[in-house]
């Protein structure tokens, strides 16, 4: 096994990925190991990024320059969680300055059709993001409503289903968005179809049966990809909570001409784990791929929780969702303020680094912390490995990087420190994952 690299993150001493260097050798202990396997071998890992919102593109443009070049830094530096994903909503979303479309009112042509708003704030970030990167970045669009009028409510919030009318418009608003963005420089390569497509919300929102979502992919919007020689987007549908998304994915994909243009299923994480709703769409559909693309600690639900309990939330998620199979995982908003916003209904929650433009200060919460464990180590084209643990006290997921470098990331939920001896072919160490902490052991 060679050197071995420990980071720990330790609220309570205090430790924020600090790194230690071992020896390994050769491990005796029987009772507290945890066993990795890496020819067992099981998805491969795209990555991880976090949201490009109105909201967060706001935030960030209201710092100084300064403190833009250390946020850009923080979340797509080396020295950071080095993201190198993003998703981005196409028309509005809840984390926006309000509602807004890319036509006028009325146009079903989309001869107005501009992006013109994207520039003021949204693509300067993400133009931010692509030159501390360094590297390739890759986008993922989103959308929350189609425009007012093409919607059976006339409104972008509260539910609403697009007009069958506008089936082909909304298509051809795709294609124009997609070709306006890479035309930006900024690549984009997946979508999903609908923002949580069965939830009725006071903000934009829009609704979608199985049936309809189905319907829509097959007759329009890929067919639209094609013609326009988008073929290489990936489909991604659902983009709603595990809990529903085997069923869901099934109806969408249930005939041969539909599955085609289907890449595979995006999810969410607001009404539990279900991470079984992530293996049975693997195991059922192995050519597809699940993307995690939306958490995040709702201050309707979570306000009291403690920094611990939230930064344990994402990794228990990210660690679950892992091991359950998914291939990339996309954080909500990048940036927030301090009330938890802007949200142009009131629907503020928390981000891993909260911004305070009046005084031109940010936090990095503990959730960063946390995500980085992950983010930091494993790196694109990892590929996950086998492991077996003595206990559930500890949780973990293994993968190896395209460079042969093994990386666990272990979790310990408990009250109470866990012994554990790390073991590949007799060879490892011995160490203690302390209370309520988390490590990354990379050899």
């Amino acid at each position: 096994m060679g050197k071995i690299r420990q980071i720990i993150t330790d609220y309570s001493a205090g430790k924020m990925w600090e790194e230690t260097v071992h020896e390994s050798g050769t491990v005796q202990d029987c009772m507290h190991v945890i066993n990795v396997y890496p020819d067992a071998e099981y998805q491969t890992i795209r990555g991880f990024g976090g949201a490009f919102t109105e909201s967060a593109a706001h935030n960030y443009a209201g710092m100084s320059e300064g403190k833009r070049k250390e946020l850009a830094a923080a979340y797509f530096g080396q020295e950071g969680l080095r993201y190198h994903l993003g998703r981005v909503h196409m028309n509005s979303c809840d984390f926006a300055l309000g509602n807004y479309a890319y036509v006028e009112d009325g146009d079903a042509e989309l001869t107005t059709f501009s992006i013109a708003h994207d520039f003021e704030e949204i693509i300067p970030l993400i133009q931010d993001a692509q030159k501390e990167a360094g590297k390739d970045m890759v986008f993922l669009v989103s959308p929350w409503s189609p425009p007012a009028f093409m919607k059976t409510n006339g409104e972008m919030n509260n539910g609403g289903k697009l007009k069958e009318e506008f089936y082909p418009a909304w298509a051809a608003y795709f294609v124009k968005f997609i070709k306006s963005y890479r035309e930006a420089g900024i690549p984009i390569g997946f979508l999903t179809v609908q923002n949580e497509p069965m939830a009725v919300q006071t903000w934009d929102s829009c609704i979608y049966t199985s049936e309809e979502e189905a319907v829509f992919v097959r007759e329009h919007l890929g067919p639209a990809l094609e013609r326009e020689g988008l073929s290489d987007i990936g489909i991604f549908v659902w983009d709603h909570n595990k809990e529903e998304a085997y069923q869901r994915f099934k109806e969408v994909a249930a005939d041969e001409e539909t599955g085609k243009y289907i890449r595979g299923a995006a999810l969410h994480w607001y009404t539990g784990d279900h991470f079984d709703a992530i293996e049975l769409i693997r195991r059922k559909y192995p050519d597809k791929e699940v993307f995690f693309t939306e958490g995040c600690v709702e201050y309707s639900r979570f306000a009291d929780s403690g920094e611990v309990e939230k930064a344990e939330m994402y990794a228990h998620d990210i660690l679950g969702n892992l091991n359950a199979g998914i291939s990339a995982s996309y954080d909500w908003n990048l940036f927030l303020d301090q009330k938890g916003g802007p949200n142009h209904v009131g629907n503020f929650c928390a981000a891993p680094i909260m911004c305070n433009a009046e005084e031109d200060t940010y936090e990095k919460r503990l959730t960063y912390y946390y995500i980085g464990h992950f983010s930091r180590y494993i790196e694109p084209g990892a590929v996950r490995i086998g492991t077996t643990r003595y206990t559930d006290a500890v949780e973990v997921t293994a993968f190896r990087n395209p460079n042969g470098e093994k990386v666990l990331v272990l979790l310990n939920k408990t009250n109470e420190e866990v012994p554990v001896t790390i073991r590949e072919a007799g060879c490892g160490m011995e160490t203690v994952i302390g209370p309520h902490s988390i490590q990354t052991i990379c050899y």
